[in-house]
């Protein structure tokens, strides 16, 4: 018995058969070609590889940058928007000619780092991918919680909480709602307010470097992000109160990020002791396609 995991993202899609104990047997990309059809047909040609390869076929699970309507089966916030509307899930069963079963691809890091990564053995399982976006998923009892909407642990879509004068007027985010946390502590949110605040362009990265060599504009931003960062996750723990939190993404490769977070969370809990722990993701960008090749056993 294998597990096949598929991986959607912006630009390669990855298939990877796994065994039972979740040890790579196959592991291919192609790129994302960019189209609905097109991507179908990629997806269930890595599948048909990958299983070459391991010389067996297993269940298919996928996992995808937005998520599958509970009541109307169709995907929704997507950021390859062309998948927005679309009978996804059921136009990859009937190319493959089997079931698959679909995640959000944030939903799956947590399910990967629950099951044998960084968050193993934690009872509450946070995830949060901190990259072009901001994304999140919630496991407990190594089970993945989707919702009856589809909606747990949409961290990045929750507006700002405890918001100071400055943070009002809040921002546009691309949802159509004002001031989502995703506005302020992504990759694309903390350019945008270095941007807003200096009157310079410059990408997360380099405000990140900036930040290394003490720049007074870059420190200051990075202060700002880990406050918001803080309140956000302050308001998960006095709602979930998760064991660990488990970060993915470009920007939870920045350590000063784990140095200084729990700091900024702990004023705004409701509690005199907490001790979760913050960690980065075990197995980086390999927690995707293996949280997706587990979505047979642990979804609820």
């Amino acid at each position: 018995m294998i597990q096949i995991g598929v991986d959607f993202g912006g630009t390669k899609i990855e298939a990877a058969a796994l065994d039972l104990n979740g040890r790579f047997l196959s592991r291919l990309r192609e790129p994302n070609p960019g189209s609905y059809d097109a991507a179908i047909a990629t997806i269930c040609r890595l599948i048909q590889r990958v299983e070459a390869e391991a010389g067996t076929q297993g269940t298919v699970g996928i996992g995808v940058p937005g998520s599958i309507s509970p009541q109307t089966g169709l995907m929704r916030n997507a950021n390859s928007v062309w998948l927005n509307g679309r009978v996804f899930h059921s136009d990859v069963a009937a190319a493959l000619g089997r079931e698959v079963r679909v995640a959000n691809d944030a939903n799956c890091l947590a399910l990967s780092e629950a099951v044998d990564g960084a968050a193993a053995g934690a009872r509450i399982a946070f995830a949060v991918i901190l990259g072009t976006g901001c994304g999140s998923g919630l496991v407990i009892d190594g089970r993945l919680i989707e919702g009856a909407n589809g909606l747990a642990g949409e961290l990045g879509h929750i507006s700002l909480p405890w918001p100071k004068a400055d943070e009002v007027p809040a921002p546009d985010c691309w949802c159509g709602n004002k001031g989502c946390l995703e506005t302020w502590v992504s990759g694309t949110g903390l350019s945008r307010e270095f941007r807003a605040v200096t009157g310079r362009k410059m990408d997360a990265e380099t405000i990140i470097q900036s930040m290394r060599r003490n720049e007074p504009d870059a420190v200051a931003a990075f202060d700002r992000f880990i406050d918001r960062l803080g309140r956000g996750l302050a308001l998960v723990s006095n709602i979930v109160d998760p064991d660990v939190f488990v970060f993915g993404g470009g920007l939870s490769n920045v350590t000063e990020i784990y140095d200084r977070l729990a700091g900024a969370i702990r004023p705004y809990l409701f509690t005199d002791v907490w001790e979760a722990k913050l960690v980065p993701a075990r197995w980086g960008d390999s927690s995707g396609v293996r949280g997706a090749a587990r979505l047979w056993e642990r979804t609820l």
